[in-house]
């Protein structure tokens, strides 16, 4: 991690939050889904999304997987980098609710530190920040493995693998808990939904 560069000023454009969110219609928000990997973290956000947008509210998915193509290409998964992996994303999440957007970020974020210092970071700037842990477990996970990961872990072929030989640290107080007894990623989005406190 680089250091501070202490020749940079906050640059504040004078323009109230009310005034920069009043064309948008409403107060925006960072839902941040947490969950192992093949927890269907990515699937209700992407139906949370389809909804709200639906709705007629300005939402944009910031999904783990299609970060690291971009943004955090240079990221492995080492818990210095998998740390500089949320505050990355949880910095651009921030940006977005603080312009009105809602912001939904499924990641497995497995250190529950990490999560923290991301809810800080929107109570600092005023933004709404909500914790939806998907619970689901590691068994259901490994029988669905979308991607093949917890087969390559088992073998040993990845190392560092959370819920397998790295840990996930449970959220211990999030807004919302869902589990695969929650329905399906559309029921799972309307109770997020209701979070927001939006009409649909």
């Amino acid at each position: 991690m680089s250091e501070k560069n202490t020749n940079l000023t906050w640059y504040d454009n004078n323009l109230s939050r009310e005034e920069r969110r009043s064309s948008l219609g409403y107060e925006g928000a960072t839902i941040w889904f947490t969950g192992l990997s093949g927890s269907g973290k990515s699937s209700v956000a992407a139906a949370t999304e389809k909804l709200i947008v639906a709705s007629g509210y300005p939402a944009y998915l910031l999904d783990g997987d299609n970060l690291r193509f971009g943004l955090n290409e240079d990221l492995k998964f080492s818990a210095e980098d998998r740390h500089e992996n949320v505050r990355r994303v949880s910095e651009v999440a921030n940006l977005f609710a603080d312009a009105g957007l809602i912001a939904l970020v499924p990641l497995i974020s497995p250190y529950r530190d990490d999560r923290q210092r991301a809810r800080e970071l929107h109570k600092r700037s005023g933004s709404r920040f909500f914790e939806i842990f998907v619970d689901t477990p590691i068994e259901i996970c490994e029988e669905r493995d979308p991607k093949g990961l917890y087969k390559k872990a088992r073998s040993g072929e990845i190392k560092g693998f959370t819920g397998i030989d790295d840990p996930y640290e449970s959220p211990e107080r999030p807004d919302l808990t869902l589990t695969p007894e929650s329905g399906s990623p559309e029921v799972c989005a309307r109770s997020i939904v209701k979070l927001l406190e939006i009409e649909i």
